[in-house]
């Protein structure tokens, strides 16, 4: 039935069927010519716009590749029967199968193989299982990718470094070339552009055009509508002031929305990677929105989105800047205490801070909270690929070049570590099927990058990721060298269960090495993002806490930890309390430079 269905509608494209339809066909199909055509100019032009980079920025380097290449030689001088094993039985499958398909043909009945794949979300059209041609499309997919893995799996790779090198690249090449991100053999696109007489490839092609302009040139998808949201308008829109401005930071104060509030006020250092209002994206999801609620003066610090002017800005002038900000914060209220949030790698250079403080005898923070923050880089997961002297060279090039790491690279390399949801997927939608990106306030944030301070890009990468200098030798900072060990006020951590990007495991293991410190850990269900904002009112997201056992590890953590449904901000916030003093009548902004959001915000990476 589906078919005859594809055949019909092939029938009336042609005018075959309906030649009354014919002339508007036409009409349309002159008119698509030409959209095609100007859309085809645009996109060379924007082609031509794209920058010359490195290309160890863009893949792995020549060594990797060497390096699978010796081991696959050693593989043919000293296992050539396990070689051709996986070449024999490849091609028997690969045999078997088309011998299965050229039997129906000659019998004249077509019908779909038997499916018993494991689910996959790419192969959610019926016809993958029920029509004869995709499911002979999807099977031999599937026979190699299984092929490939087992090819990478059985190299004998010298170094585990190029093992899990060489298993990403894989990966990588097994979902770029998956049926469902071509035109041919993709049946939704197919249907779509059969029932839209071409108009969703058109509106596809516009949709690439449009992408690769808005990126200069480079292959960027939009993940979500641009024109949906405008920070401070629908987006972003706490109450509150930019109460201090400095070249590397605004640093905004937020209108309290209780009558009284805790004496000792909150500073939050989000990461400098993307902006600070994934913490305030609509009210009902908003942390800030409710913690000025729960009673706290909450201040959060909105930072530069450095040009090439920052080229020589470093971690320690972010540290520097941790402690002006504390200064502020703390002569603002009046107090000579208060508590402290830092955020992915804003906890990171929290941590270094706070080594640093205590080492100068600095007796200012209550209390610090880390969210999804890693500072024991021993094992760095799936940035592994990403880590190694190839693509950190080619980075510390580009950085000198340019004065500062282009944060559409660094967006990218996040994205490729969720190829499947992150780029293939939406690229589908957008690029074949012509569907507009959804109005969604995450992924709009997830898009509004900044980009990295050059000198800073490489102390992160040398000195932390590389070097693990906070575990491992100290690292140097105004003359000392700070590790974990000076860490030794009371600290919350809050990890995510999924995190890809700060793995619940590895952060667990940074707050296991504070052993000076006070501790309490709190695991997130969900990822990097949305089991932070997660609010009450969703009661989507549970969380494990409750041990303050770490002398094991983290899976003995979580066995001993008791599970609550829902959000993890009221645990956090009754430990917050415990440091947050009396209460006291709430303060009032004076002395605002311009409202919140702020000028900083605004700036755009590209």
């Amino acid at each position: 039935e589906a078919e005859a269905d594809l055949r019909r509608a092939a029938a009336v494209t042609v005018g075959s069927e309906d030649a009354a339809a014919a002339p508007l066909a036409s009409a349309q199909l002159a008119e698509n010519i030409e959209r095609i055509e100007a859309l085809t100019t645009r996109l060379v032009s924007a082609l031509s716009s794209r920058p010359v980079r490195d290309p160890s920025v863009e893949m792995p380097g020549p060594d990797l590749m060497m390096s699978a290449g010796l081991a696959l030689t050693r593989m043919w001088a000293e296992q050539p029967a396990q070689l051709l094993s996986q070449q024999v039985s490849y091609w028997a499958q690969t045999l078997s199968h088309f011998a299965s398909i050229q039997s129906q043909l000659a019998s004249g009945k077509l019908t779909a193989a038997p499916d018993d794949s494991k689910k996959d979300r790419r192969f959610s059209n019926p016809l993958w299982s029920t029509h004869p041609y995709f499911n002979f499309v999807k099977r031999q997919y599937q026979i190699n990718a299984d092929a490939l893995r087992t090819a990478a799996a059985e190299l004998d790779m010298a170094d585990d470094v190029d093992r899990k090198r060489i298993n990403w690249l894989t990966g990588q090449i097994i979902d770029m070339f998956a049926p469902t991100n071509f035109l041919a053999t993709n049946p939704d696109a197919i249907e779509m552009a059969l029932e839209t007489e071409g108009e969703s490839l058109v509106k596809g092609l516009e949709n690439l055009v449009r992408d690769m302009e808005e990126s200069s040139g480079d292959l960027m998808v939009s993940l979500a509508d641009r024109s949906a949201f405008k920070v401070g308008e629908n987006i972003g829109t706490a109450p509150g002031e930019v109460v201090r401005r400095a070249p590397l930071y605004e640093l905004l104060q937020f209108t309290p929305s209780t009558e009284k509030v805790h004496e000792v006020p909150l500073v939050i250092f989000p990461p400098w990677i993307n902006k600070f209002y994934i913490l305030d994206l609509k009210p009902q999801n908003s942390l800030i929105r409710w913690l000025t609620d729960e009673g706290f003066t909450v201040f959060v610090v909105s930072w530069k989105n450095p040009d090439a002017g920052y080229a020589e800005t470093g971690l320690d002038d972010y540290v520097s800047a941790y402690r002006d900000v504390m200064s502020a914060a703390a002569e603002i209220t009046a107090q000579d205490r208060l508590n402290v949030v830092g955020y992915c790698i804003g906890g990171t250079t929290l941590s270094l801070t706070l080594g640093l403080m205590a080492q100068e005898g600095e007796d200012k923070v209550n209390s610090a909270t880390l969210f999804t923050t890693l500072t024991d880089f021993s094992d760095v997961g799936e940035f592994t690929p990403f880590l190694q002297n190839d693509f950190v060279d080619a980075i510390e090039s580009e950085t000198k070049r340019l004065g500062y790491f282009d944060s559409r690279l660094m967006s990218r390399t996040m994205s490729y570590l969720r190829a499947n949801d992150l780029v293939w997927g939406p690229a589908i939608r957008s690029y074949l099927m012509g569907q507009a990106p959804p109005a969604f306030d995450l992924l709009y944030w997830n898009g509004d990058g900044t980009n990295l301070p050059g000198r800073m890009t490489r102390d992160y990468l040398r000195l932390l990721c590389q070097g693990n200098l906070l575990v491992s030798g100290g690292y140097p900072i105004a003359g000392k060298k700070v590790t974990l060990d000076d860490i030794n006020l009371p600290l919350c951590a809050i990890a995510c269960e999924t995190d890809h990007i700060a793995p619940w495991k590895q952060s667990w293991q940074g707050v296991a090495k504070m052993e000076n410190a006070e501790r309490k850990f709190i695991l997130s269900e969900s990822g990097h993002i949305a089991g932070i904002v997660n609010p009450p009112s969703k009661a989507k997201y549970g969380h494990y806490a409750g041990s303050e056992d770490f002398s094991g590890s983290p899976e003995d953590w979580q066995a001993d930890s008791t599970f609550t449904p829902g959000t993890w901000w009221p645990t956090w916030a009754e430990w917050l309390r415990g440091f947050s003093g009396k209460m006291v009548p709430a303060r009032q902004i004076k002395d605002g430079i311009e409202p919140a959001p702020g000028s900083y915000v605004h700036e755009k990476a590209w």
